[in-house]
């Protein structure tokens, strides 16, 4: 058995390729789970590229990809997905918020059309489903793994998930917007003793206000509702892309300091709960 996560894109809203960013990384959403003999894949952010190059180098056959949303950001590395391209692959690809605006696979070829892109969707040979459920559903993935979803406060709808396997929980919850002074129950619902919560935490309360209704939250929410529903640990995740190195240096030490559980999502990163 195993629960590996391992983050590929921690950025939000935009890459950022640039040499202030390299200690934190400047891909956009996209984390790998190991599950079992399961990958589950949250988010086609540019981050997917170079875990698409891993997967062919492991020779993964198949996968599961859940998408919290659709924004750029969280899918336009799709396109570079190179296992998506191989013939002998299968994938299928999960959304929560879709149902009723034409699902999953049309929004993803819609990106790829012309004048946007110059390969269509059909060109890439990979067997690919797709799954529209609604935000609030929960279900078996297979493989004893159950998922759990909960409607977020963002522009256009996304979806929180969580995974159980093995008596360990990860949350990915993001993006979402929280109203200051009321928790989110949906989320603290989600999130109830949680080993993981990945976490949208793309601004400091300091810089929330000049942001409502951006659809995005901060790193001290991020705190306050993992300690409120009694999760284990918080990965401060989708960082700002104005926030370079140095701040995300202050961020880490002044989060440490105020909860132990916490921590600040690397590129790269790895966490294995099980």
């Amino acid at each position: 058995m195993s629960f590996k996560v391992k983050f590929w894109g921690v950025r939000g809203s935009i890459a950022t390729p640039s040499p202030r960013h390299i200690g934190f990384g400047g891909n956009t959403s996209c984390v790998e789970l190991k599950i079992g003999n399961r990958v589950v894949i949250l988010d086609a952010g540019t981050g997917i590229r170079n875990l698409g190059h891993w997967l062919l180098r492991r020779n993964a056959m198949k996968g599961d990809l859940f998408l919290s949303h659709t924004h750029w950001d969280h899918i336009n590395g799709f396109p570079f997905f190179s296992p998506a391209f191989k013939k002998d692959r299968h994938f299928t690809i999960h959304a929560g918020h879709l149902a009723d605006k034409g699902g999953i696979a049309k929004v993803l070829a819609s990106q790829m059309a012309q004048p946007f892109f110059p390969v269509p969707l059909e060109k890439m040979g990979a067997q690919m489903d797709s799954v529209d459920f609604r935000a609030g559903d929960s279900f078996s993935l297979g493989d004893k793994i159950r998922v759990r979803t909960a409607p977020l406060n963002h522009p256009d709808g996304a979806t929180g998930y969580r995974f159980e396997y093995g008596g360990k929980a990860l949350c990915y919850v993001t993006d979402t917007e929280h109203t200051p002074g009321k928790p989110d129950q949906n989320i603290l619902g989600l999130i109830e003793g949680a080993d993981l919560v990945i976490y949208d935490s793309t601004y400091t309360d300091k810089e929330f206000e000049a942001h409502v209704g951006w659809g995005h939250s901060t790193w001290q929410e991020g705190v306050r509702l993992c300690q409120a529903a009694g999760a284990k640990a918080l990965a401060i995740f989708h960082h700002d892309p104005d926030h370079e190195d140095q701040f995300m240096e202050e961020l880490e030490a002044e989060a440490r300091q105020l909860w132990s559980g916490a921590m600040v999502a690397r590129e790269n990163m790895r966490v294995n709960l099980l």
